[in-house]
């Protein structure tokens, strides 16, 4: 019976020990999700592992060889309890799986929102900046006033272009 396992991969390595083991005729997995970055003056928005530094591999290890793995290109090692492969529990893989959409990309929740709240913005212009929910809006919209060149100024982003400041 095959279970997921987890396979730690080399520094940025990830989409390469992807490549490797599929060649291999290994079932992988590399869920991702979207990023906004800046570059340059520039915001690109791209995509990023979901576990910056791990992917998953679908294995039976009572009947295929799972050795070979920690010599793949890319990969840093499979991830092991004792001498033998650690499986991830179906639970876990079960609600991984559902927060992924077709494409592999996570599609994480809007986030429960309070007025008085300290978000960072992860989108647009204003990213990584500081904001206070002001209010939330309606069509999964919210109000924030941004921290921006020493002052406070209002503006009104999507719930999913903020997080919750720890």
């Amino acid at each position: 019976m095959s279970s997921w396992y987890v396979v730690h991969a080399r520094p940025h390595q990830e989409q390469r020990a992807e490549v490797n083991l599929a060649r291999q005729g290994y079932r992988v997995w590399l869920p991702m999700m979207k990023r906004a970055r800046r570059r340059m003056k520039r915001f690109e928005s791209g995509r990023a592992p979901l576990f910056p530094g791990y992917l998953f591999v679908e294995l039976d290890v009572a009947r295929q060889p799972w050795r070979p793995i920690n010599g793949t290109f890319g990969v840093k090692r499979l991830l092991t309890d004792g001498p033998r492969p650690q499986a991830l529990p179906e639970e876990f893989v079960a609600a991984l799986r559902e927060a992924t959409g077709d494409d592999g990309v996570s599609t994480p929740a809007p986030p429960d929102l309070q007025p008085g709240d300290a978000v960072t913005i992860t989108t647009g212009p204003f990213v990584e900046c500081a904001a206070v929910v002001l209010r939330l809006a309606p069509r999964e919209r919210v109000e924030v006033l941004l921290d921006v060149l020493g002052g406070q100024v209002p503006a009104r982003l999507s719930r999913r272009s903020v997080i919750a400041t720890a």
